[in-house]
């Protein structure tokens, strides 16, 4: 299954590619040109950040209610794919923005709190690496987490409450796709990073699994004294 799902995801994103910068035509003037595709890979990449975080704030809630090395695997899982997912919708983001604004960045409400999302996540992830494997440790990374992904709707929501420069294109008020191309294309780039999102957090969290499981057991060898020198 593994390796049907990689195959499978490979080329999607192959088929996507090409089809955006082959088939799909340019959007209107002002919009940043050949730059404004990276629109079909950047809002893809920006739900897989909320599908990860989702799937990260579900096991870090079902750990906090009864601790399971499964959940906190999904867990850890869930904030190292959001960090991922969200790095690439901060540097796509600025990419296409240096085309159509003329800057790379603005502290425009939806790029501001999606930034702290991501900090939040990272801090996550950096508590992980350095703050030990105790029980603790786990509860407060599973509460943080949980944290991250109750800003995930004001990240969602920000431009409709409280307006900025970022586009609204596919949501109410927004330009719109106006070829059939382009809503394929944005189809089909949602499709490949749902299978990305899941791919990466299947890895993630059975590696994760399998660490967890491989400190217990060589924390049992050394509470027996196996491996000891006599």
């Amino acid at each position: 299954m593994f390796w049907a799902l990689f195959a499978l995801t490979a080329l999607v994103f192959a088929f996507e590619i090409g089809f955006v910068f082959l088939k799909v035509p340019e959007a209107q003037a002002g919009s940043g040109g050949i730059a404004q595709k990276i629109f079909y890979f950047h809002v893809p990449a920006a739900y897989a950040m909320y599908l990860s975080g989702g799937v990260g704030f579900l096991a870090s809630a079902l750990y906090l209610y009864g601790a399971t090395d499964v959940r906190d695997a999904w867990a850890k899982a869930g904030a190292e794919c959001a960090v991922c997912f969200g790095s690439l919708v901060l540097t796509s983001g600025p990419l296409w923005a240096k085309k159509a604004w003329g800057v790379y960045w603005t502290f425009d409400p939806r790029l501001t709190t999606l930034l702290l999302t991501v900090l939040i996540y990272a801090a996550v992830v950096m508590l992980r690496v350095f703050g030990g494997s105790g029980e603790a440790e786990r509860r407060f990374a599973a509460a943080l987490t949980v944290l991250g992904t109750v800003t995930l709707p004001i990240v969602h929501y920000s431009v409709q409450k409280w307006g900025g420069n970022h586009p609204t294109v596919i949501t109410k008020g927004g330009g719109g796709l106006g070829h059939p191309d382009m809503k394929l294309a944005l189809g089909i780039g949602f499709f490949a990073m749902t299978l990305l999102a899941a791919l990466l957090l299947w890895m993630r969290a059975r590696l994760n699994f399998a660490t967890s499981r491989l400190a217990a057991a060589e924390e049992a060898a050394a509470a027996a004294g196996i491996g000891e020198m006599t």
